[in-house]
């Protein structure tokens, strides 16, 4: 059964390996929030109305690499719509796919801390054995 908990263990480490690989090729998509972020940044700090060249000063001088394409393409999906638009738009579309889909995943991801935890305690607990070679209970008094 020792070896039973290696390969399970191995499994979950594996697993865990996929899922940060796939953050990896999912942080390209995340990577384009960084102009959304700083045209709402403009927006919050008093700039009613940000152009592409207040969004690239603000990210340039924070060290941040600007795609021009990108950045044009964020722009014509914004165009004509206020900061308070976008927002009530964005709530509007989270409230119509259901955040009480969200609430089972956080529940998942305790259960299966819980899980890990239970586990490791279990390896705490695991008899190596030796047949008393180093004079436990099974020495047999010697």
């Amino acid at each position: 059964s020792g070896g039973g908990r290696q390969w399970e263990r191995r499994a979950r480490q594996e697993k865990k390996a996929a899922a940060r690989q796939v953050q990896l090729e999912d942080s390209n998509v995340t990577g384009k929030m960084k102009y959304l972020a700083a045209y709402m940044l403009l927006s919050l700090g008093g700039n009613e109305s940000p152009s592409t060249e207040d969004v690239k000063g603000l990210l340039s001088g924070a060290g941040v690499e600007v795609n021009e394409d990108e950045l044009k393409f964020m722009f014509e999906k914004l165009e004509g719509k206020s900061l308070k638009e976008l927002m009530a738009e964005g709530k509007d579309r989270l409230v119509s796919i259901g955040a009480g889909g969200s609430g089972g995943a956080g529940g998942a991801g305790a259960g299966a801390a819980e899980e890990e935890k239970e586990e490791e305690e279990e390896e705490e607990e695991v008899d190596v054995g030796g047949g008393g070679l180093f004079g436990g209970e099974e020495a047999g008094g010697y």
